[in-house]
């Protein structure tokens, strides 16, 4: 299968997964847990990549350096966490399996910044440099996703549950998988050059 065909894929789901939550929204996983401002946040995801990439081949056109070929896989990669955590909650897998959100934290920021890393590597050469890029991106993503989830369990939302327990675990486990992440995203790129 091919990476624009596993983007679109990725992408689809992502809709289809936030549709279901909108018709629906009596499901155990689903009331409570900020449907609507996920339906408002999470697409965002999808957009990132190519408004960048639209962005650098502009640039590169004015500079008369040639357009890099669209990523498709970073952009599948960048998504993925967004789609997995919406379908955990649609199956309520964060309320019956104690640690499903721990492990979705280390592997969505597996993906998260698979996806960064392989988006800034054509201007990156060493190896070292790319893990430790990517861990700091993965570290700071992760404390900006906690602090919206407080800000949005502060707006009133009452079914996220937060604790300082969990903010520490998921700042652990996040960054953990986001170091993961960087290692094999640089890995990857030195097999590719």
């Amino acid at each position: 299968m091919n990476e624009r065909r596993i983007m679109w894929g990725v992408k689809g789901a992502l809709a289809a997964s936030l549709l279901v939550g909108l018709v629906f929204p009596d499901i155990p996983g689903v009331a409570g847990k900020g449907w609507p401002e996920r339906c408002l946040g999470y697409p965002l995801s999808a957009l990132v990549v190519p408004i960048l990439w639209r962005l650098n081949s502009r640039r590169r056109s004015r500079n008369g350096d040639h357009a890099r070929p669209y990523p498709h896989l970073a952009d599948a990669l960048l998504v993925t966490p967004f789609l997995l955590d919406l379908l955990g909650n649609l199956v309520n897998l964060f309320d019956t399996v104690s640690w499903f959100d721990d492990a979705l934290h280390f592997t969505n920021w597996i993906f998260l910044v698979l996806a960064l890393v392989l988006l800034v590597a054509p201007a990156v050469l060493e190896r070292w440099t790319l893990i430790l890029l990517g861990s700091g991106m993965g570290a700071l993503a992760i404390v900006l996703w906690e602090a919206l989830e407080w800000v949005i369990q502060d707006m009133g939302t009452t079914g996220l549950q937060l604790t300082y327990d969990d903010t520490i675990g998921d700042l652990v486990l996040s960054t953990s998988g986001g170091v993961l992440g960087a290692a094999i995203a640089a890995r990857l790129r030195s097999r590719r050059t």
